[in-house]
């Protein structure tokens, strides 16, 4: 009897020691699947990676092989009404050679000669439409009136010139793709494009280039404008939305007309805002690109800041008057008595001058007194009016895209602090 208890315990020590051993082996392929499982995922994201950085590095040197320096000829191949108020321009090189790729956000850069100037006029725009296409350009140019607050003044120089003056076959003389605000489309994370009328343009082209390279990345498309009359690319962003299911579009309109309806023509009554982006988006863990009218971007950054988005997620390009805030307080004859007297001095031109404390910028002053300085956007983006500092200092009244080299300044938005000569 005791014998037969002591084998019977034996047998369950034995059983059980082999279910034992058993459970081990099980758990430890499990684990050697597991392991091999997220081996095999890593070596695919590495690899993924990897190659993201082989492409990224072939459309560089690409990029580099046929880019040029200086102006480029390039013909005007089609004209396109899109608004009341803005044309779009397609242009491809005169010399019908490949054109180099570009960042999508990234402008060009124009030099015009109009009539009634004795030099050359500077201007940049944004290209509207991805870089995939490697036979043409596109730039989409708003026609800018006179300011609501002095009608007699004149109209937007370029941008008119642009509007009445060019035609499809002319010939303009372009320097290659520039610029520190774009998208990187080989990222993964969702994004935020919001744009402020013509602002749309550099937004437009993140747009088009993602779509185009099919991305499955969340994309919300936020665009403010006045009303239908102005509602820039309409149909294009309704197609995109609608065949692109990670594609969100929400359309602001600030004025809506009375034959403009709700959800078929836009979706949002009043300005593009952040409380209205809280309401939209699950969270604010996205990358935010934005371009509008300085007051606009100053307002959706600060906001955004508010809501706790990180400084390094926010992306953005002011256009239009540089200034943000005004430089001067303003007395009832509109000169500013009290401030102290500046000379500027313009060491190539021989010119040295008493600042005038009502205008809004370095750029503005020299324009004024007959100093032929090159310009761009005008907003401290494009670093077309980089001038150099011999001696003073500057402070600017609109943030730049970028800080520029120490002992230099953007002159559309910078003011003096003291007596400076610049050399110019």
């Amino acid at each position: 009897m005791l014998n037969t208890a002591i084998g019977s315990i034996a047998l369950l020590f034995l059983l059980a020691l082999f279910a034992y051993v058993l459970i081990l082996i099980i758990n430890s392929s499990r684990a050697l699947t597991l392991n091999q499982k997220r081996a095999d995922l890593e070596g695919e994201l590495l690899k993924v990676r990897v190659d993201q950085i082989i492409e990224a590095k072939r459309l560089e040197n690409e990029k580099a092989r046929l880019s040029w320096n200086g102006f480029r000829k390039f013909k005007v191949v089609s004209k396109v009404k899109e608004t009341h108020d803005i044309t779009s321009f397609y242009l491809s090189p005169h010399d019908g050679k490949p054109l180099p790729s570009f960042f999508p956000g990234q402008f060009l850069t124009f030099q015009l000669n109009i009539q009634g100037n004795t030099h050359p006029v500077v201007r940049c725009y944004s290209l509207s439409d991805s870089p995939h296409h490697p036979d043409r350009y596109r730039v989409s140019i708003k026609k800018v009136p006179p300011p609501r607050n002095d009608p007699k003044a004149p109209p937007g120089l370029v941008s008119n010139h642009f509007h009445e003056s060019i035609n499809e076959n002319d010939i303009l003389d372009v320097k290659a793709p520039s610029g520190q605000f774009y998208l990187d489309i080989h990222a993964k994370g969702p994004v935020v494009l919001l744009a402020g009328g013509v602002g749309i343009t550099p937004v437009l082209s993140m747009l088009n280039a993602l779509v185009e390279i099919e991305s499955q990345r969340e994309i919300w498309f936020c665009l403010g404008v006045r009303n239908k009359k102005e509602h820039i690319m309409k149909e294009h962003l309704e197609k995109v939305a609608k065949e692109n299911p990670n594609v969100n579009l929400q359309v602001f309109y600030s004025s809506p007309a009375e034959t403009d309806f709700k959800e078929k023509d836009y979706h949002i009554e009043g300005r593009v805002k952040v409380s209205s982006l809280i309401n939209l988006l699950p969270s604010n863990n996205y990358d935010f690109y934005i371009c509008a009218p300085p007051p606009m971007v100053e307002d959706l950054r600060n906001d955004l800041a508010a809501w706790g988005v990180p400084k390094t997620s926010i992306h953005f390009e002011a256009f239009g008057p540089a200034t943000v805030k005004k430089c001067t307080t303003d007395s009832k004859d509109g000169k500013n008595e009290e401030a102290p007297k500046i000379d500027i001095r313009f060491t190539k031109s021989g010119k040295s001058l008493p600042w005038d404390p009502n205008l809004t910028s370095l750029l503005e002053f020299a324009e004024k007194n007959g100093i032929p300085l090159d310009s761009g956007c005008r907003a401290g983006n494009c670093g077309t009016c980089l001038t150099a500092i011999k001696s003073g200092e500057v402070s600017y009244v609109g943030e730049p895209g970028s800080l520029p080299e120490e002992g230099s300044c953007l002159a559309c938005i910078a003011v003096p602090k003291g007596d400076l000569t610049l050399d110019a």
